[in-house]
């Protein structure tokens, strides 16, 4: 069915609810579900058209009504000319690196990222010739220092998981450009609703869809967002081919958890913003990490770089404790006296998700890395949901109140 083309200029909420493909002959108001992995050609030569120039739907691995829509809304939210879906954020990542590198080609890269994009970029890719610098996600000379004449990409989360660091992404930018590189960020923390990388320079905006784009803990989901040349041209000649392809039901899912992004991470950063508050009174908390506290090191960067001035839904906190032995024993006796939180690995979701990041999404690092990244025994990362703060900090006091009892 014919609509109106939208006009230009709407603001991110409407383009989160409006910015679609257009509606089937049947005039759905809510974009539909395309369950299927091929698509009829009415003859051979329209069939071997489409084949060719891989842009019509042929095969879902390629293309698919949904993912399409999914992909056009997010690119419209995050200001890029286009997207391409993918079936988690690692995936995105390795779809990033197979797109853009070569064997003899080198990354630098923050050590502050999450666990599984270290071992991904000092291990896997490694394998294929691909070197990887570490450094520092907040000093810049750092990133300077190891950029080399093979350098081809920088990559930064920000705020990083779990210490919420914040990098510059422009002067990053500049200092990637200046080198002859791209600047790739991961914006899964603060999606779109918050932080808009590609506006402030970055090149490639990566995103784990499986957390806030989707924001109830249901799919698993990725995406790269870009120029039309970099996701047509580069990744998408890879896409197809390697096969890390979102799913119909996946991608419908996190297009309608879209819908709802700039209205959730308000409500997710105002409750974070809360408890990180009541985290700092505790006498049992060392530190609390969080961009929206005027004692983060990087919190006038954040604010920002942040619409609205919003700190997120991430807040870690270390407790005090004399040895490793005795921060992970205090760690665990706070965790398991939960009993409203969720124990578990993921983060985006309405309900309020708690782990330790040293034997959970940092447990495969070694000792080293851990150290290098900052993950110590007694760090906890809290994902703060949508529940009343007054019960998050409760059930954290249940834990904290009756440490060494």
């Amino acid at each position: 069915m014919a609509r109106a083309k939208l006009p230009e200029g709407l603001r991110p909420e409407t383009l989160a609810v409006r910015a679609a493909l257009a509606p089937s002959q049947h005039g759905e108001n809510s974009e539909a579900l395309f369950l299927t992995s091929g698509y009829l050609q009415p003859d051979s030569e329209t069939s071997a058209r489409r084949f060719a120039a891989s842009e019509d739907f042929t095969y879902s691995r390629t293309s698919n009504p949904t993912v399409r829509s999914f992909e056009a809304r997010l690119a419209a939210m995050e200001g890029t000319e286009a997207a391409v879906a993918t079936s988690t954020g690692m995936s995105a990542i390795l779809l990033l690196i197979m797109g853009l590198l070569k064997a003899g080609d080198h990354v630098v890269c923050s050590r502050s990222v999450f666990g599984s994009t270290i071992n991904l970029f000092a291990k896997e890719f490694g394998k294929f010739g691909v070197e990887t610098s570490f450094v520092s996600q907040t000093d810049l000379a750092e990133w300077r220092a190891a950029v080399k004449p093979t350098t081809k990409l920088f990559f930064a989360e920000t705020p990083t998981n779990p210490l919420t660091e914040v990098c510059d992404i422009a002067a990053l930018a500049e200092l990637a450009h200046g080198a002859g590189a791209l600047l790739a960020v991961d914006n899964s923390f603060c999606s779109p609703a918050i932080q808009q990388p590609a506006k402030l320079g970055a090149d490639v905006v990566m995103h784990s869809g499986t957390k806030y784009l989707d924001g109830q803990g249901r799919v698993m989901a990725g995406s790269l967002c870009g120029s039309e040349k970099l996701i047509k041209d580069v990744f998408g000649p890879v896409i197809r081919t390697a096969g890390m392809t979102l799913s119909p039901f996946n991608a419908w899912v996190v297009l309608k958890g879209l819908e709802t992004l700039g209205i959730r991470m308000k409500a997710h950063s105002e409750n974070a913003l809360k408890v990180a508050q009541w985290l700092e009174s505790r006498p049992e908390v060392a530190r609390v990490f969080y961009p929206g506290l005027a004692s983060h090191p990087q919190h006038e960067l954040a604010m920002r770089q942040h619409k609205d001035r919003q700190g997120g839904a991430v807040v870690s906190f270390e407790l005090r404790a004399d040895t490793p032995e005795a921060a992970k024993a205090a760690v665990f006796h706070v965790i398991d006296s939960t009993r409203v939180l969720s124990i578990a690995t993921n983060l985006g979701d309405t309900k309020s998700i708690i782990t330790h990041p040293a034997t959970t999404s940092h447990g495969r690092l070694s000792e080293a890395q851990r150290q290098a990244a900052g993950i110590g025994q007694g760090l906890i990362r809290l994902a703060v949901g949508l529940e009343h703060p007054d019960d998050i900090t409760d059930d954290l006091l249940r834990g904290l109140s009756t440490l060494n009892h």
